[in-house]
């Protein structure tokens, strides 16, 4: 299995090796649903909340006394029926967080990176193939001569900020660092540019 590298107008220079182990796997699409699930799971936010009768504020005194008023006895202003009291059974903050076994999410990033390379929608570039100024308008042409079609993710490494700056600002781009690649990502684009130092640090999470 191999990968063209991409030279700065974005032709093929030549090809990577691919780590089979890696790049070239049986797709599970249970472990791959699995994993994108647990990812969207653990995004959500998950504050709502609101106040019951003993977090409302005031309330502390009886509102009329017990018998002889002709009216319903009342303990509280705060209780729910009353307007600005508590909510009965409120939600409370809840974590949505889904456990996934450390080696079916292995599993299911080594599926998602297998499909972009046996589809011929992954490729490869230097990180320094901008050279030292971020060029947006260079990205752009960079991606049209390649040909692949977009939602693109690319990855980049740390140190590769002119890389990241130059497709940051492109429609349908998202640029990751290799620690923050999920499966989800990898499902949602249709094509995957990956720089050479960021691959190495790709293929130890996934192995």
């Amino acid at each position: 299995m191999t990968a063209p590298v991409l030279d700065a107008v974005g032709k093929a220079a030549r090809q990577l090796e691919l780590e089979a182990g890696v790049f070239d796997v049986d797709v599970k699409r249970h472990l791959v649903h699995e994993a994108v699930r647990a990812e969207q799971a653990a995004a959500r936010a998950g504050t709502r909340a609101a106040k019951s009768r003993g977090m409302v504020a005031g309330g502390s005194a009886k509102p009329w006394r017990q018998k002889g008023t002709g009216r319903a006895r009342q303990g509280t202003i705060r209780a729910p029926q009353w307007t600005g009291g508590g909510v009965a059974f409120p939600p409370g903050q809840r974590n949505f967080k889904l456990k996934v076994n450390r080696k079916a999410r292995k599993a299911a990033l080594r599926a998602a990176l297998s499909s972009h390379a046996v589809g011929g929608t992954l490729a490869v570039v230097e990180g320094s193939v901008f050279g030292e100024v971020p060029s947006t308008r260079a990205a752009a042409a960079f991606l049209a001569e390649w040909g692949q079609r977009v939602p693109l993710v690319v990855v980049a490494d740390d140190e590769e900020a002119v890389l990241a700056k130059s497709f940051r600002n492109l429609p349908r781009v998202l640029v990751l660092d290799p620690s923050t690649v999920e499966v989800g990502a990898l499902v949602w684009a249709r094509s995957l540019l990956v720089s050479e130092a960021a691959l190495a640090r790709v293929l130890e999470r996934a192995r």
